[in-house]
């Protein structure tokens, strides 16, 4: 009997069972004994004597897994292991592994279905035989074992066997001399393992608090021999991450926050002359619609509740803008004979990128210089300050609305401690007022608050604006002559001869003398008191006049140098604000509409960045926190984070990247702080502004309390993000002929040199011993240089430049991402193909296999479940054309593509 069934079967092949299967009812099933967060159930598989149903051709075998569900006895398929060609005894590369949530139990069946498959390409196949088992028969079975018939579909004939072993990753088996095969190739390799017994990393990376941020796990498993014919086990896993709605939430209420304060403090300029405060209404109007719609859009996303997952077909939603594309971990665990237990994680996601907005007129890169420029160049009535000092406006804004409250509240505890006439506490209470003062007084030596202040003070009514004589044209002369608004087109701010710049400079360095004030009364009353007790432990007691003082009240003699402390930094915030507050007026005055669209534009990429960016920090800390090196390197020198991009630099790609390139480099404002967190609350808190945040990442207090001590204090720990890109697909091929490939050519030179400044740095930084240890093993400055060699070749599709900037980047210990439009196709390709090579270069591949295991990975593997659950289609989305333009090593097997959605 022949059937044919397609990839876009309405059964798909599903990791998960229908919903229903949860529900048992009353029904009580066994479950399975297990490592805690392991795998339920692994196995793999292999025939033995199959019949062929003619001898005019060689067997091309598979083995389809269905699951028969106990609870109501349905069938579901759950996944297929690769096609083994021109051999009646087949051994499977590909086996089967359900996750740790799946619903599996004891008296769970599997039913395992042989094809022989006659046509890869339509994925024509003919039945064979089938069998099935429980679960608990396999597990209780002598060594695990089952040895079963395979029967035709009426149930009698037998047309082979088929053999069902466990696999248990980390586990010493001794070779069988019994258990052997031969290969299509003839090699002869042992069916159990060989492996030695590592110390188990699973209890260190698959934490409670990993998991609590990774839902719905695709669990693969392959056995592949080594160059000396033994085997190696890999586990493939792919998770979702709740970090996809959970970082934008937290991102949209800091902006709704940000703007909502911007606008306050915009409206509470104070009066202004008519021009200005009709611009001012303009732009309040404008900003408040924004905020709305940030409000609009959080109400939204806050419907999303439970959900961890965006596909590629929502990439254009408005509501889901702010949400990163396809956000997967990709991790492979190899236990091979040669090594220790290895882990390898790559954080697939879709291009950060403004997809509802679109690509017409480009992306951010280009969007951003084009504003700046017309702003810088042309005449507007509005005072031009540059992105660098707007960004200081906000950030001194920023630190007054820090400091001023704690600066308040040490100063109270100061009171508090004269109260308690505590020397001590007094002391301490001191030396934070001070740090505190200090800080914020220096966040006023700018020149652009003198110059900020000048300019409001002009944009008073009955201010006028007199102007030093200067070269220029006779029409601008009149014009400026004429014109009571500021008329800039420069950054220098002219003098104005009304205006009084030492009075300013009088009222923020009264805060200064308020502190020496205090600190000269702090250290008379604990000079005073000092003296008050060696008098007192004299041996005979002074008499009258001499007799010591009753006890000083240390408050009342402080509490009216605090208020004059307080009054002074009132009188410096009221001014301070205000004119940096008009500052960020001229930013939002230009171009209303283009400049709030450029910033939603800017919020919405660098939000699906950030969410990619935790998402990868907490996986690497949550995997490497008892490593000292990897700690030391965090603290020391920071994390390089390298972007792999495969977006062509042809039509809507090209925008793409343009906001890519933007959103990755935005990812520089970000630092992480490590705290302690507790079992019921393990997401991450994000707070600060546009120009700088600080997340929050909490560990179990066990693992917290094993960290470096300036970890645990609060150290900031910061990231180093860089982006290398090559296109590869048929539109870089227009591009690369017809078209402009420089922006490409501009991201990787200049990413280069950010990678080669982090290598400085490390290098600089790090203790020699752990330098000499690194460089044994890996020659970085090599890699570097041929990094460098292969960007300046400017050779087409130049995939080299992918695999050493990967390689640097694990050697660094960083953290990897890979990414296309949707993360689904050439992602897939991408990183299969590099989970194949690590195999090849760490653990002893044997060199026939490697494409045989690609093929495995690419037409079984979790990424063609990755496809399945993005369209609803188990079909690569390329076609035969579209491929011939791919590089030989990134073309998926055949059968695998086809017509789909991207």
């Amino acid at each position: 009997m022949e059937i044919k069934e397609e990839g876009t079967s309405e059964e798909g092949q599903h990791f998960l069972p229908p919903a229903q299967a949860n529900d048992t009812g009353d029904i009580q099933f066994t479950s399975i004994q297990k490592m805690p967060n392991e795998p339920q159930l692994e196995f793999i598989l292999a025939c033995k004597d199959l019949v062929a149903p003619g001898r005019d051709r060689k067997l091309n075998t598979l083995v389809q897994v269905s699951v028969i569900h106990p609870a109501q006895q349905s069938v579901s398929r759950y996944s297929s292991t690769e096609t083994v060609e021109g051999t009646r005894d087949p051994l499977f590369l590909t086996g089967v592994t359900f996750p740790p949530e799946y619903p599996i139990y004891e008296e769970t069946t599997i039913k395992l279905a042989v094809y022989d498959v006659k046509d890869k390409s339509h994925d024509t196949r003919s039945f064979l035989g089938s069998t099935v088992f429980q679960v608990g028969e396999l597990l209780k079975s002598k060594e695990q074992l089952l040895t079963l018939g395979l029967r035709t579909s009426d149930g009698g004939k037998v047309v082979g066997t088929i053999e069902v072993s466990v696999v248990k990753m980390g586990e010493t088996e001794d070779a069988d001399a019994d258990h052997t095969t031969t290969d299509v190739q003839g090699q002869k390799c042992a069916l159990v393992y060989e492996c030695t017994a590592p110390e188990s990393i699973s209890g260190k990376d698959n934490s409670p608090f990993l998991n609590a941020v990774l839902k719905n796990p695709v669990c693969k498993l392959y056995r592949f021999p080594t160059s000396d014919n033994k085997w190696m086990r890999i586990r493939e896993q792919m998770s979702e991450s709740i970090l996809s709605f959970h970082i934008p939430k937290e991102l949209i209420s800091l902006h709704i926050k940000e703007d909502l304060c911007r606008n306050q403090e915009i409206k509470e300029l104070g009066e202004l002359s008519p021009h200005w405060d009709n611009l001012r209404k303009n732009v309040l109007t404008h900003c408040d619609q924004m905020v709305n719609l940030y409000q609009d859009i959080l109400t939204e996303l806050s419907k999303e509740a439970g959900s961890s997952f965006k596909s590629s077909s929502s990439k254009g939603e408005k509501t889901l803008e702010f949400v990163p594309v396809n956000l997967h971990l990709q991790r492979m665990h190899v236990h091979s004979p040669h090594l220790k237990d290895a882990i390898y994680d790559v954080v697939t996601v879709g291009a950060p990128a403004a997809h509802f907005q679109g690509f017409k007129n480009g992306g951010l890169r280009k969007l951003l210089h084009r504003f700046e420029t017309e702003r810088r160049n042309t005449g507007y009535q509005f005072i031009y300050y540059s992105p660098e000092n707007t960004a200081k406006a906000k950030e001194v804004l920023s630190n007054i609305n820090q400091l001023q409250p704690l600066i308040a509240t040490q100063a109270d505890l100061l009171l508090h401690s004269a109260s308690q006439h505590s020397p001590d506490s007094l002391k301490n209470s001191l030396k934070l007022l001070a740090e505190k003062t200090e800080l914020f007084v220096h966040a006023f030596k700018d020149q652009l608050v003198r110059s900020a202040l000048l300019a409001l003070y002009t944009a008073r009514p009955g201010g006028t604006f007199k102007k030093t004589p200067s070269p220029k044209s006779s029409k601008e002369e009149s014009h400026a002559q004429h014109q009571s608004p500021p008329f800039k087109r420069q950054d220098s701010i002219p003098h104005h001869s009304d205006y009084d710049e030492e009075e300013w400079d009088r009222v923020w360095a009264n805060v200064g003398k308020s502190l020496n004030c205090v600190i000269a009364m702090v250290d008379k009353l604990i000079e005073r008191e000092g003296s008050a007790q060696q008098d007192g432990d004299g041996e005979v007691e002074p008499e009258g006049a001499d007799a010591p003082h009753p006890q000083e009240d240390w408050h009342a003699q402080l509490q009216p140098l605090i208020l004059a402390l307080k009054d002074c930094m009132g009188e410096v915030v009221s001014r301070a604000k205000q004119s940096l507050t008009f500052v960020l007026l001229q930013e939002l005055a230009y171009s209303l509409p283009q400049c709030l669209m450029l910033t939603l534009r800017r919020d919405a990429v660098f939000s699906q960045a950030l969410a990619g960016l935790v998402c990868g920090f907490i996986i690497k800390l949550y995997t490497s926190w008892h490593d000292p090196d990897f700690l030391g390197l965090l603290s020391t020198v920071g994390l390089v984070v390298q972007y792999e991009g495969l977006l062509s630099t042809h039509s809507d790609e090209l925008g793409m990247l343009e906001d890519m390139a933007v959103g990755i480099s935005d990812l520089k404002k970000v630092a992480f702080k490590i705290i302690e967190g507790h079992s019921n609350d393990v997401l991450p808190v994000i707070t600060g502004r546009r120009e700088h945040y600080v997340v929050e990442v909490k560990l179990p207090a066990a693992m917290f309390e094993s960290l470096p001590l300036q970890i645990k204090e609060g150290q900031l720990l910061r990231v180093h993000p860089v982006l290398f890109n090559v296109g590869i697909n048929e539109q870089q091929t227009l591009a690369e002929r017809f078209g402009d490939v420089s922006l490409q050519e501009n991201i990787n030179q200049e990413n280069f040199e950010l990678l080669k400044d982090y290598y400085t740095i490390f290098m600089e930084k790090m203790p020699p011993d752990y330098i000499s240890r690194f460089q044994e093993h890996n020659d970085l400055k090599g890699l570097l240089e041929n990094l460098h060699q292969n960007i300046q070749a400017k050779k087409r599709k130049n995939v080299e430049i992918m695999w050493l900037a990967a390689t640097i980047c694990r050697r660094l210990n960083g953290i990897r991402f890979t990414c296309c439009k949707s993360a689904k196709d050439r992602t897939s390709m991408s990183v299969t193909l590099e989970q194949c090579s690590i195999l090849r270069d760490e653990h002893h591949l044997h060199k026939d296999f490697f494409i045989r295991a690609l093929d495995c990975m690419r037409r079984e593997g979790c990424r063609i479940e990755n496809v399945l659950k993005n369209i609803k289609c188990r079909k690569y989305a390329f076609n035969m054309l579209q491929l011939m333009a791919f590089p030989k090593c990134y073309r998926p097997p055949e059968g695998t593509y086809g017509k789909a959605d991207t």
